[in-house]
């Protein structure tokens, strides 16, 4: 059966369906040795050869959904162009899988991994709107004006952020522990969000997306997903 290139190759595992679109348009993807450099290629996986970057691509036998406990230091993503350590060294299993969505370096807490490009949109697509969770520890301490700032959406560099949600924990003498809630995903955006309000995020880690909670599973180690995680992606 017949399917659009860049649904087959995240089904292979590649990576998200946006990237592997990304991929075509970069001219690495070829079609029973002919490269294609434009949307709209069909391919039936029993018929044609498709291969990336000289080496040829099938679906993977076993799809695999993995939380991780993602650590500081470690980039949300296959490869890094600087050669820094990503979150798939941490993962020590056969099949090719790739992260939905992101953490930046300096953050940790969940993060999800799969090689199946349809779990992948799933979570990503915009319009779903999926609250995200986390916990910060930030300089200074929010103001009840400062909350209602941030809660109705604060400038992060010519855009304007959508309704949040901010609960403070603990205050210290010169930090705060809080806890945030956002369903957008804008590089760093947290960060932005409460450094345009000047507050510096010191820690930050992510505890939920959606239903789906971190737990108590420890940093730098990761687990399946359950049936009952899984069953909830597949709902949205």
């Amino acid at each position: 059966m017949e399917e659009r290139l860049q649904k087959f190759m995240a089904r292979c595992g590649v990576a998200s369906r946006r990237k592997c679109e990304e991929l075509i348009l970069s001219g690495v993807v070829s079609v029973n040795d002919v490269i294609v450099e434009e949307l709209g290629t069909k391919v039936d996986e029993d018929r044609d050869v498709v291969k990336v970057s000289g080496k040829e691509i099938r679906p993977e036998e076993k799809k695999r959904y993995i939380m991780l406990n993602k650590p500081e230091g470690y980039i949300s993503s296959v490869k890094d162009e600087h050669d820094r350590e990503t979150v798939i060294d941490l993962i020590g299993i056969k099949e090719r899988i790739f992260p939905i969505g992101r953490l930046d370096y300096d953050s940790s807490g969940l993060l999800l991994l799969t090689n199946d490009g349809e779990i992948y949109n799933k979570l990503i697509h915009p319009r779903q709107k999926i609250n995200k969770s986390y916990i910060a520890i930030v300089k200074g301490i929010f103001t009840k004006e400062e909350i209602r700032r941030f809660e109705s959406g604060v400038d992060i560099g010519g855009y304007i952020t959508a309704d949040a949600k901010l609960e403070v924990l603990e205050t210290l003498e010169d930090r705060s522990k809080i806890r945030l809630q956002i369903h957008e995903g804008k590089n760093r955006q947290i960060r932005k969000m409460c450094a345009a309000l000047n507050h510096e995020v010191l820690e930050l880690t992510r505890e939920s997306i959606g239903e789906i909670k971190l737990g108590a599973l420890e940093k730098g180690n990761f687990r399946e997903l359950t049936d009952e995680e899984l069953n909830y992606i597949r709902s949205l």
